[in-house]
């Protein structure tokens, strides 16, 4: 057995490895939350230090933090945790849903200290410092979330270090003069610039793509491509700025459209795009933003929740079934189409379309399936990262889409329950509110 020659640690060594292991804190600075309404919170910084403006909102997540603020469905939004206590399981370079950090600005109640779980690559408070994403720590997130439930979301900023020692009037009228998010248009921003491939090998799946889809990233959750690998569906992921050319290139069996933030009212663009790839009778599927685009190419409109629905724990109903769904979201605008019955869209080219999902908290439009072309949509996630998968199915039902699809142009259309849609809802006359979560 060959000899094993002891080493010497010296006490330079130890605490080296120690100063490693440990990760490091930054010191805390006096910091305020402002409300454009005037409400001020006060705490200490958390991450880096400045100013951020965005619009206030709440995410009710128990977990999945580090998804939450790497969806960029998040952009220009400061983030409150409902959950008390954010950062005791560190980042890791495997949970995040993009290439970087998208909240505007972060809220928590208890930071950690340090993370201790055996995943962890660094602390929170460092990734934050980091990719420059100034955050507070210390203030009542219950208050919060409380105010902007009766209040409704609204634009917000978080001050610290020297920007916190402005006057509050100061403070306020700079929230003020900050953009609202009705009106942004972001899904370029968070877009890709080059379009890349993930294929289903690299995800599990053997043998031969099942199906091949052109996915148009409005600001994409990394999970929802390689759910549709694991399923052998190779997705050509596209820019936001696509053109029907540029989906015809790929040679797609199927359309997708992604999750995004921003106002849906303005992706003239993108509903462009999609009703061209509907008049091509080419199957669809959108969650989330791409949800609230078909709504607008079926020429239905969209409007701004109070404070929308954001959070792994959101109940849904498939009114075909009765079943209820719990579900991960995030959005602050939603369809306003009718909720009872099949109703003939608008643009009348594309048929009937009737409401297959609906939000239990407050009614409002959580899914769209087209009766007479092959196209539907959600308005939550089902690749839930973080979260429940009981809507995993939808990935497979699009999959069944395709699949009757491409051996026939007239075979079956989102309607997948199987029987006649007219003998169950008959079609009834558009109307233009039938949501009863306040809209103004």
């Amino acid at each position: 057995m060959p000899r094993v020659e002891s080493k010497t640690v010296t006490e330079t060594q130890v605490t080296a490895a120690a100063e490693k292991a440990t990760p490091a804190v930054s010191t805390p600075v006096p910091a305020a939350l402002v409300l454009e309404d005037g409400r001020i919170f006060r705490g200490t910084s958390y991450g880096a230090t400045g100013t951020a403006l965005g619009e206030a909102v709440f995410a009710t997540g128990m977990t999945g933090y580090q998804e939450t603020i790497t969806d960029p469905s998040y952009a220009r939004q400061l983030v409150v945790q409902t959950a008390p206590h954010i950062g005791n399981t560190g980042v890791n370079s495997e949970d995040a849903e993009s290439r970087r950090i998208w909240v505007a600005g972060y809220i928590v109640r208890d930071a950690a200290r340090r993370p201790s779980n055996w995943r962890s690559e660094r602390s929170l408070d460092d990734e934050l410092v980091e990719q420059g994403i100034i955050g507070i720590q210390g203030v009542d997130t219950r208050a919060i979330t409380r105010h902007l439930r009766e209040h409704k979301t609204m634009r917000a900023g978080i001050f610290s270090g020297d920007a916190a020692a402005a006057t509050e009037k100061e403070l306020v009228d700079l929230v003020l003069a900050s953009e609202p998010m009705e009106g942004a248009r972001l899904a370029e921003e968070v877009s890709v610039d080059e379009a890349y491939v993930v294929e289903p090998k690299d995800h599990g799946w053997e043998g031969d793509a099942r199906f091949s889809i052109a996915a148009i990233d409005l600001g994409i959750k990394a999970m929802t491509p390689v759910r549709f690998a694991e399923r052998g569906v190779r997705v050509h992921v596209l820019p936001a700025t696509a053109t029907l050319e540029d989906v015809k290139a790929v040679n797609p069996d199927g359309f997708f459209m992604s999750n995004g933030p921003g106002d849906p009212a303005t992706a003239d663009a993108q509903v462009k795009l999609l009703r061209s790839v509907l008049d091509e009778k080419l199957p669809y599927f959108g969650i989330c933003f791409g949800n609230q685009i078909l709504g607008r190419a079926l020429g239905f409109g969209t409007y701004k929740l109070r404070y929308g629905h954001r959070g792994i724990n959101q109940p849904v109903m498939d009114r075909r079934t009765g079943k209820v769904e719990i579900t991960s979201q995030n959005h602050g605008f939603a369809v306003d189409a009718p909720l009872d019955g099949a109703t003939q869209a608008p643009e009348e080219r594309y048929g009937r379309v009737e409401v297959s999902h609906i939000s239990l908290n407050d009614d409002v439009v959580e899914g769209l399936a087209c009766l007479d072309i092959p196209a539907f949509s959600v308005q939550y996630h089902p690749e839930a990262a973080a979260g429940p998968h009981d809507a995993a199915y939808l990935f497979d039902r699009f999959i069944d889409l395709m699949e009757d699809i491409k051996p026939n142009t007239t075979g079956r259309t989102a309607n997948l329950s199987g029987e006649p849609v007219d003998s169950v809802h008959p079609a009834a006359p558009s109307t233009t509110d039938n949501n009863t979560e306040d809209k103004k």
